[in-house]
């Protein structure tokens, strides 16, 4: 542990009020202009002037005034747009991005938009008027206009979203990819009847995970032949449950369910579970995203993993890179792969 001595004057002057880069020139010796130059990383200030100035900021605590550092060009704050904060996929994100952030002066503040346009773009737009220098979205459902002229106005990368724009960065998972290995694999087993779970589709923006994600189960069950048979409802587990229910309940009932999102699989099993359906023998379950839970023993899911921390780091890079002046737009695919647990196995003969 790490112990500060703090004079008098710093104690009954300096923490009774916000410090100041007065306080901060008193403690190094130097002039405020010295401070200033320093804090602005300005040409020719000595790595002695640098040392002192520093060390008196980290005694103090000393914290530039975020309006101050908008006028100077940068606040140093990033916001992430967060479409669903009970997403359990998305704290992977998060977490990438910080990591990736970790030797740099930015610091990430976190908005939850919801799942509406309008209540989204109320959130970017007090992003925006807070200064902040770039946004992260995470699975926006802004319209393709909107995110356009979002971008115009500010550096952004978008999250989880398909599709390009010279405006912005993307960066997605290979959506068609992992719903393509899933198929591949409940059909290697035996499986011939395969229903897949959706999020019900509202058509508010194109390109979006969840519809990619079916079309690649489709694609995947027309090229073996296989007749896709899709649900829409929510990916939650109570939108998995009521999904399984439908799918079971059906003239042609599935040996194999393939939830688009791990926390709708949870449902799927739980469907199962008061079915009295024995999981993977009498029903096969797959979800995506591999969250935590999904590797628990008692849980044990075969997920398509999308490694969520390699997503938000390569977004922080972008980010940073379109502050730094890059203009060019950059769409960054993950490749996923499946990670196969006790929840999928051949159907009874």
């Amino acid at each position: 542990m790490r112990y500060i001595r703090v004079s008098f004057y710093e104690r009954n002057h300096v923490s009774s009020g916000r410090v100041t880069i007065a306080d901060v020139a008193k403690r190094a010796g130097v002039s405020t202009a010295a401070v200033s130059k320093v804090l602005r990383d300005a040409y020719g200030v000595s790595e002695a002037m640098q040392l002192k100035v520093r060390a008196a900021i980290e005694e103090l605590g000393y914290r530039p005034h975020a309006a101050a550092r908008a006028m100077r060009g940068r606040t140093y704050t990033l916001g992430v747009l967060l479409s669903d904060t009970r997403n359990p996929f998305f704290p992977d994100i998060i977490e990438g991005l910080i990591e990736q952030l970790a030797d740099t002066e930015y610091q990430v503040l976190l908005g939850p938009g919801g799942v509406e346009p309008a209540t989204q773009a109320r959130m970017t737009d007090a992003m925006i008027d807070r200064s902040m220098d770039g946004l992260v979205l995470i699975s926006p459902v802004i319209a393709d206009a909107d995110l356009a002229a979002l971008a115009a106005a500010v550096p952004v990368v978008v999250v989880g979203r398909h599709g390009s724009a010279s405006a912005y960065d993307a960066v997605v998972d290979d959506d068609v990819m992992g719903a393509g290995l899933v198929v591949e694999h409940l059909a290697a087993l035996g499986h011939r009847a395969i229903g897949h779970i959706t999020h019900l589709d509202r058509g508010r923006a194109h390109g979006l995970p969840h519809a990619v994600r079916a079309e690649g189960y489709r694609q995947a069950m027309t090229a073996r032949g296989l007749e896709p048979q899709v649900v829409a409802t929510s990916f939650s587990e109570e939108g998995g449950y009521r999904g399984a229910l439908e799918l079971l309940a059906s003239d042609r009932p599935p040996t194999a369910i393939f939830a688009g999102a791990d926390v709708a699989a949870l449902g799927v099993l739980r469907a199962a579970d008061e079915a009295g359906l024995s999981v993977p023998d009498d029903l096969s379950v797959a979800g995506y995203d591999n969250i935590g839970i999904a590797s628990l023993k008692r849980i044990s899911l075969t997920s398509v993993d999308q490694d969520g921390r390699v997503i938000g780091a390569t977004a922080a890079k972008l980010l940073v890179e379109r502050i730094e002046g890059r203009n060019s737009a950059v769409v960054s695919s993950v490749s996923p792969g499946l990670i196969v647990r006790g929840t999928t196995g051949p159907p009874r003969s």
